[in-house]
């Protein structure tokens, strides 16, 4: 058994080269108008993330050896801090409602086109084309996982990709929480101190870990994944409420790395741009949600510019 498996990680490791970014189906792909393209990848068994160059090994071969694979555990020394204010986050509330559609692997907002846009302190400017969620956080915050983890996938001109991604936690077991704004407050107020959100935190002048009211973002999105339910479907949302997720981000700060996206082909070059402050849902909402995504989330890889993990396996 054991001989078996470490072929197979050795075949995963040592896969042709990618041909074209390309190549592969993931969130970055236009599609055409209606058409919702069902990934062919998974999170489990032959399709899951150990064999995930063997699907594809012109395209995926960066998921089994590249050195800056996300997600990873978000640890003092593994990230640059940016305050909220120096990363300006734009987007629109939608009126309209938006596009929702089932990947397969996933559930997601496509937002291409809708006015959301991402400018970093190097004056590189993208645009939201979709957010998507993950079951449970892909990321872990200091060794500690969350429910849920929101993608937020913006794109520049030139193809660069940044991604914000936002912890979702849960009210409490009866719902509950205070009236104001949906987002449970992390330690760190953006002033660069990577403070993170689940550290014990004093009675002297910090922030104290607060449940908030469900996120009116999210609970009017995960309102419409019964329509959903079978992977190629879609239907559009009711209206959605950026601001408040927009206001609540940009109050907290940004632990930022230079990672790859979390799913085939495991391209690198990603600004990833995790926040400290996290979004909620009501257990009623999450248990749909959870119902609707089931488990999606990639093992934490090694620590950036560190060899791939499939790569040393494959050595043992």
């Amino acid at each position: 058994m054991h001989s078996t498996i470490a072929r197979l990680l050795l075949l995963a490791a040592s896969a042709t080269p990618a041909l074209s970014f390309c190549g592969a189906h993931t969130h970055l792909d236009r599609r055409q108008e209606g058409e919702v393209e069902v990934n062919e990848f998974g999170y489990a068994g032959t399709i899951g993330p150990l064999l995930w160059t063997s699907l594809d090994p012109e395209v995926n071969q960066a998921c089994s050896t590249g050195s800056r694979q996300s997600p990873i555990d978000m640890v003092e020394g593994h990230f640059n801090m940016m305050s909220g204010d120096s990363v300006a986050l734009t987007i629109p509330d939608v009126p309209e409602g938006a596009e929702f559609e089932n990947l397969g692997t996933t559930v997601e907002v496509v937002m291409d086109g809708l006015g959301g846009g991402l400018t970093l302190g190097d004056g590189t400017q993208y645009n939201l084309t979709q957010f998507h969620f993950h079951h449970p956080s892909e990321h872990l915050d200091n060794g500690v996982s969350m429910p849920m983890e929101m993608h937020m996938v913006f794109q520049s001109e030139a193809n660069e990709v940044a991604v914000i991604g936002v912890y979702i936690d849960t009210t409490g077991e009866e719902g509950d929480a205070c009236a104001d704004a949906g987002v449970v407050e992390g330690g760190d107020d953006g002033s660069g101190s990577g403070v993170h959100l689940n550290a014990s935190l004093s009675a002297g002048g910090a922030k104290i870990l607060q449940k908030r009211a469900p996120t009116t973002m999210l609970e009017t999105v995960f309102a419409s994944v019964g329509d959903i339910a079978e992977p190629g479907s879609h239907t559009t949302t009711a209206p959605l409420v950026m601001s408040e997720v927009v206001d609540a981000l940009t109050a907290g700060g940004f632990q930022a790395y230079h990672g790859s996206l979390t799913t085939p082909p495991c391209t690198e070059d990603v600004s990833w741009l995790v926040a400290t402050q996290k979004l909620v849902l009501s257990q009623a909402t999450f248990a749909s949600a959870r119902a609707a995504v089931g488990f999606n989330a990639r093992y934490p890889q090694n620590t950036p510019g560190q060899p791939n993990l499939l790569q040393m396996a494959a050595q043992v």
